[in-house]
């Protein structure tokens, strides 16, 4: 009879160590993906910036921006093979209460129009349409809008 170890995935803050990782799945997820200067940039910054990991796999990953009493959700992804598992339904809502530690009373982000799974899942845990920032996004064709949301923390 084998044993199988089953660790469960955890959250942790994220360390400049991590961004080798990040940097490789970062461009995975997203058609325009983040740098690893941007990341190095917020964790210079201050911001509160947390990895999940499973066994020392780091799979996602997320950037939050305190400003006076509002949170601005910069950041959240997890790796494609761990999607639909519930790990990013967590991960929003560790920086949800994050941001309420820190003191903030609303949480913001911008997202694609285009990635309804985002939208879906940022509208179930209480984040609504606020407005539309025309040009946002860099896409094939040009730019592509962001649907700016927030949610009362």
């Amino acid at each position: 009879m084998n044993a199988v170890l089953n660790a469960q995935a955890s959250l942790r803050p994220m360390q400049h160590h991590d961004l080798d990782v990040i940097a490789r799945i970062e461009p995975t997820i997203f058609p325009y993906p983040w740098t690893r200067g941007n990341f190095t940039d917020s964790l210079n910054s201050g911001y509160s910036c947390w990895v999940y990991e499973q066994s020392g796999e780091v799979f996602g990953y997320a950037v939050l921006m305190m400003v006076l009493d509002e949170a601005h959700l910069l950041n959240i992804s997890i790796a494609t093979p761990w999607q639909g598992k519930g790990f990013g339904r967590s991960l929003l809502q560790h920086m949800m209460e994050i941001g309420r530690r820190h003191g903030a009373l609303n949480m913001f982000l911008e997202v694609r129009p285009s990635n309804l799974s985002a939208i879906a899942l940022y509208e179930s845990m209480g984040f609504n349409e606020m407005a539309i920032r025309r040009g946002y996004y860099p896409a094939k064709q040009g730019r592509e809008d962001a649907v700016l949301m927030g949610a009362a923390l």
